[in-house]
């Protein structure tokens, strides 16, 4: 159902799409209108634009039409984004400025963050696998080879005695080695393997 222009609750516009739809088509020119003032930059006016309206879904909740008209309220919002939005590009700016001068990365610097990345990569495909164990296998697991927990520790943490603490994990390391194994080098691999070993 279309709505006609302002009939509708805005508290709502986060839970109805529909009530959304008619409240962003009542706003979006003042929003836009209020962004394009503050930046010459169309694609910063538009980001603007869209998290005026990210903000207000989430805080609908919150409206209460003793505030002030919806477009007030909106324009509340969009103040604040602004705001938020001037600090975050002022602290860019000072550590800009820090660094301004400093010496640049080498090659060496270069390659060992290449192959950091690299190692990174490969560690989210285990982290994949380790995602699919069923729920206290993973939590386990994660306790012992991720957060670096003792078993006995990890158990206590999970309200399970040492010893099924200790056949969960067998278990959660047997399904991850038998799983898919992610393409990684050499190096890479042996890190994944001595994650899974026994502890």
């Amino acid at each position: 159902m279309r709505h006609p222009p302002g009939d509708y609750d805005t508290s709502r516009i986060g839970e109805d799409p529909e009530v959304f739809e008619a409240f962003y088509r009542d706003h979006v020119q003042a929003v836009l209108r209020y962004a394009t003032r503050r930046t010459r930059d169309p694609h910063a006016a538009a980001d603007l634009v869209a998290d005026v309206f990210v903000a207000a879904i989430a805080g609908a909740h919150g409206y209460r039409a003793e505030y002030g008209s919806p477009a007030a309220w909106l324009h509340g919002i969009a103040r604040n984004v602004v705001a938020s939005e001037n600090r975050r590009a002022a602290r860019a700016r000072s550590a800009e400025s820090r660094i301004a001068g400093r010496r640049l990365l080498e090659s060496e610097d270069i390659a060992r963050l290449e192959e950091r990345i690299d190692a990174e990569r490969a560690c989210r495909g285990l982290l994949e696998q380790i995602a699919a164990l069923p729920p206290g296998q993973r939590e386990l697991l994660e306790l012992v080879a991720v957060d670096g927990l003792s078993v006995a520790e990890a158990a206590s943490v999970l309200g399970i005695n040492a010893v099924t603490a200790r056949v969960r994990l067998h278990r959660a390391r047997q399904a991850v080695r038998n799983a898919p194994a992610p393409s990684v080098d050499g190096d890479s691999a042996s890190s994944h393997r001595s994650l899974l070993e026994a502890s």
